[in-house]
């Protein structure tokens, strides 16, 4: 089974928080999330730690026939039980991360996706078809509909901003809101599944979002365009995102948050 994979962090001096790993049975993708700079995670280790432990239990848990929901909680809840006595779980801002999972089951290809990485599979009739958890984006959009009421590069625009982004976090891990795995196994109850006929596949590609900047945050690629540079070479997505961000870096119009990002690629075709 011909895989390739590329990661890059979107920062040089600090962990890549994306987890990925290709095993005979499938793959695991996790994008780590992190709380903003200063608050308070109410955790002593890092969002890297949680994706290294919560991935390489979901590898180990690809093997068999376990309904991927069932992998993930029971990953959840044993990295739950690696966190020490000063660890409040109960904080928000717990170290938590964004999964996709796929597994070869014989004739079929399962997978599960809870938040914003995405899974782009094309049929043997040349068709991409995007598999997603748009809560967030949902969420994002409805709260974008309000105009901002502040002048744009002042610090209340600022201020405003960062209203929003704590508005979005606090309907994390609830009801009505958006999902991500962090210390709550009830999440994986959440997550999206499926399967898909392999005779019918030509190949998939999964990331998480730092690859997809080109179709979500600058608008200059379809799903399609991001899923044929994919199959090309991982590299070149993460590479052709970074040169977007690059060519934005001055005046900030598409990325007023994150310059750069944390990007993952994993890609698969059957021969």
């Amino acid at each position: 089974m011909p895989f390739l994979l590329a990661t890059e962090p979107g920062h040089p001096d600090r962990d890549n928080e994306d987890f990925a790993a290709v095993t005979p049975d499938g793959v695991v993708l996790l994008d780590g999330v992190s709380a903003p700079y200063g608050v308070d995670t109410g955790c002593a280790h890092g969002v890297a730690w949680y994706t290294r432990r919560l991935g390489g239990l979901l590898a180990a848990g690809l093997v068999g026939d376990r309904p991927l929901r069932d992998v993930l909680a029971a990953a959840v809840t044993t990295v739950s039980s690696l966190h020490g006595p000063g660890c409040d779980l109960t904080c928000q801002e717990t170290p938590s991360a964004t999964v996709l999972l796929v597994r070869f089951a014989g004739d079929r290809l399962d997978h599960l996706v809870l938040s914003d990485s995405v899974l782009l599979a094309e049929d043997t009739h040349g068709t991409v078809t995007a598999i997603a958890d748009t809560r967030l984006d949902d969420l994002r959009r409805k709260l974008a509909s309000a105009p901002l009421t502040t002048r744009a590069g002042t610090p209340e625009r600022r201020a405003e901003l960062d209203e929003r982004g704590r508005a979005i976090r606090a309907h994390r891990n609830v009801p009505g809101g958006f999902w991500t795995a962090g210390a709550d196994p009830r999440a994986a109850a959440e997550a999206l599944t499926g399967s898909l006929p392999l005779d019918g596949l030509a190949g998939f590609a999964a990331m998480t979002d730092g690859a997809t900047r080109g179709v979500e945050v600058f608008g200059t690629q379809t799903w399609h365009d991001c899923y044929t540079l994919a199959m090309g070479g991982p590299a070149a997505l993460i590479g052709h995102v970074r040169a977007l961000e690059g060519a934005d870096a001055e005046r900030r119009e598409s990325t007023p948050g994150k310059l750069h990002d944390d990007a993952t690629v994993v890609t698969w075709t059957p021969n």
